[in-house]
């Protein structure tokens, strides 16, 4: 059995990702939910899909974004943390799920024409930390 004390760090960090997924996917639900009662009460039909409603779309791309990004930082993360130093990875992870945690709150709860470049914040930093994890990995390598 392999010892799991030296990766409790990168461990945490996964953890912390999913919940964090997962709270995403709470708030589509919540979202949906919410539109739902409120064109009913309208008397409207509400199309999840098509209706094209700007809270709807913002807590899809707000959950799909992060969906879209968990393969490459997963991954990354756990190649770096076993190949390199758990260390590393942590701190690595750890601001990359201090990144996404950002995400929704500089969206905002509806998405407007555009996406606004207050995300940035967000994105360039998670941006940054994946392609830190990938030099570390391509190093390892060349060593």
């Amino acid at each position: 059995m392999i010892d799991i004390a030296p990766y409790a760090g990168p461990v945490v960090i996964t953890l912390a990702y999913v919940v964090l997924y997962y709270a995403f996917q709470v708030n589509v639900a919540r979202a949906k939910t919410q539109l739902s009662r409120e064109y009913t009460a309208r008397g409207e039909r509400f199309d999840r899909y098509f209706s094209h409603d700007r809270q709807m779309l913002a807590a899809d791309r707000i959950q799909l974004n992060m969906l879209e990004h968990m393969p490459p930082f997963l991954v990354l993360l756990w190649l770096v943390a076993v190949f390199v130093s758990p260390t590393r990875a942590t701190i690595a992870g750890g601001v990359y799920v201090a990144a996404r945690t950002l995400y929704p709150l500089l969206m905002g709860n509806r998405l407007g024409r555009g996406i606004r470049s207050v995300v940035l914040v967000s994105t360039v930093p998670g941006y940054l930390v994946l392609a830190w994890l990938l030099g570390e990995l391509v190093t390892a390598l060349l060593r």
